[in-house]
């Protein structure tokens, strides 16, 4: 029996949290490592080249762990014409199902769809699971990779793929939010924490308790994140829109603090927040879905100016030049939009929140300041930042 091709140079594509410990995994175990990452970032655990095309032009097999779909299109045509006809192209990223039966269908059999589940401990011992979708010809050169990582399960295509790694997390999502209900119960009896942790252990959330225990008996304490808020929400987002069936799990973790380095005991930990304050992000949000400027009125204070840059210059407008921009009707592009409350606080009377909006090719961060008034929440001002 012949034995497996062992790819002699590997492109990891994203240096985020888990490509970064794949590349080093693979590194250690004797495979010659290149890794690229969008941001610049250099983790110093592999060698690093700021030219994606330089690092793929070489390589037996090219690595994906980006962020979303959106990030596996971009960095995929950017390389195409420097992808070698033999080279193999593994995407380990978490994207929707139609994205993924997308990627298959352009780069062909040389194309394996394999999300992962697991966060960065499995990936340093070895012991991700792998849903491998591919033609048998390219799972067998990648097997070896594949084995340094994980264990592999093989399913029919990409888009089965990607779905069951979506659903996979949106059980993690419900234990999230089933331990942060039990969390607020506990608190509300006055039951000590270390006390409830030692219980929760003993039942069905205790696998994740027992991971996260540091964090949920000290936040102030916890080291860095393996699985962030930021990343279950945005997969629970792609499969709220895939299935087309509303999810407890998004709107749950809707307004959980989710920055950059927010692990998902976060969202376990974060105190309730009222309604009352989430209703005029609600109403915002409402005006953007139906162009219907009436909600902007409803959600801001009629004082509330709206600030940022646009094309290059400072803008600051009033409540009723903003809403001037919107025809009363959806986008053409509706239905592929998202928004996501990102992080509320409180602070008696005021309010501060941040949204994330993925329109088109856009993606803007809004920051809010909130106030109290006559018995109600109203938006003060808007401050956005458009990413290019």
């Amino acid at each position: 029996m012949t034995a497996p091709h062992r790819p002699h140079t590997l492109a990891v594509l994203g240096l985020g949290r888990m490509g970064d410990a794949m590349a080093a995994r693979l590194a250690a175990q004797g495979w010659n490592v290149v890794g690229w990452t969008r941001s610049g970032r250099t983790p110093g655990t592999v060698e690093v080249t700021g030219d994606a095309n330089e690092a793929v032009a070489k390589a037996d097999l090219v690595l994906l762990a980006l962020f979303d779909g959106v990030a596996c299109r971009q960095v995929l045509d950017g390389v195409r014409d420097a992808l070698r006809t033999d080279t193999v192209v593994l995407n380990t990223s978490t994207v929707a199902p139609a994205e993924a039966a997308e990627l298959a269908r352009q780069f062909g059999p040389s194309y394996i769809h394999a999300p992962v589940l697991g966060s960065v401990p499995a990936v340093a011992a070895g012991t991700l699971r792998i849903l491998a979708a591919a033609g048998q010809d390219a799972l067998d050169r990648a097997r070896p990779v594949l084995a340094a990582l994980g264990t592999v399960r093989r399913v029919d295509d990409a888009a089965t793929a990607a779905a069951l790694k979506l659903i996979a997390n949106n059980s993690l999502a419900g234990s999230v939010l089933a331990l942060r209900d039990s969390l607020r119960q506990a608190d509300a009896l006055g039951l000590r924490r270390a006390q409830v942790l030692d219980v929760l252990e003993l039942g069905q959330l205790g696998g994740l308790v027992a991971r996260k225990r540091p964090f949920l008996s000290d936040p102030s304490a916890a080291g860095a994140a393996e699985f962030t808020v930021g990343a279950l929400a945005k997969d629970m987002d792609l499969l709220a829109a895939a299935s087309d069936t509303p999810l407890r799990s998004a709107a749950g973790l809707a307004h959980a603090p989710a920055g950059p380095d927010a692990d998902i005991a976060v969202a376990a930990t974060a105190p309730a927040v009222d309604d009352a304050v989430l209703e005029p992000l609600r109403a915002y949000i409402r005006g953007h879905a139906t162009g219907d400027p009436a909600h902007f009125r409803d959600a801001f204070l009629p004082t509330a100016h709206i600030e940022g840059i646009r094309e290059g210059a400072f803008v600051s407008w009033r409540l009723e030049e903003y809403c001037a921009l919107f025809q009363g009707r959806p986008a053409p592009d509706e239905p592929a939009r998202s928004r996501r409350i990102d992080v509320v606080d409180v602070h008696g009377t005021v309010a501060t929140a941040t949204m994330t909006l993925r329109h088109g090719a856009d993606t803007f961060t809004d920051v809010f300041l909130l106030a109290r008034a006559d018995n109600r929440w109203r938006i003060v001002n808007k401050a956005y930042h458009r990413h290019s």
